[in-house]
């Protein structure tokens, strides 16, 4: 039983040996047609025109005060121009203009610093035509803050007026 086992192995090995592998031929490419190009629709890269991410993008939602100041800095009024031009594209709209203010202060002095403060921002908007009945106005003084810490970098971006879309957007 062990030859006949080991005679098989051994033809076995035998024919392995002897076996001629056929050699490897490298296939054709295969010829595929150009790429057509696919109809796409154009998507939009931006907020859609008419909404509140629009109108933060392009015209901005705030502008900034000095300390213990109301007025009006330039790049104030340049904000407040493409704010009223965005408005004007868009009549139904409605805003809210909210004075903020650093934490410095009496909440007393805060809140009427920060009504003086948003309704700056409103008389320059209507100034620029927008009509007065689309904007309100409110005074958070310092209760809303942008930025907790304190220190000067911080109160910096507290000093501001907000403009928020309250109604009539698109989106």
């Amino acid at each position: 039983m062990k030859m006949k086992l080991l005679v098989i192995a051994a033809l076995g090995a035998f024919a392995t040996a002897c076996a001629s592998t056929p050699p490897v031929q490298e296939a054709a490419p295969i010829a595929r047609p150009p790429a057509q190009p696919t109809a796409q629709p154009h998507e939009p890269t931006g907020p859609v025109a008419g909404s509140i991410a629009d109108f933060v993008q392009n015209a901005g939602d705030r502008v900034f005060y000095g300390y213990d100041r109301h007025d009006l800095t330039p790049e104030a009024r340049e904000t407040l121009r493409r704010q009223a031009a965005w408005l004007a594209s868009y009549s139904g709209t409605r805003i809210l203009v909210a004075g903020n203010c650093d934490e410095r202060g009496t909440r007393e002095y805060n809140l009427a610093l920060g009504a003086r403060r948003a309704n700056a921002a409103r008389d320059y908007l209507v100034s620029q035509g927008v009509d007065p009945s689309r904007i309100s106005t409110v005074s958070y003084g310092k209760e809303r803050p942008a930025c907790r810490d304190s220190g000067e970098a911080c109160w910096a971006v507290n000093r501001n007026a907000t403009t928020t879309i309250t109604g009539g957007y698109t989106n």
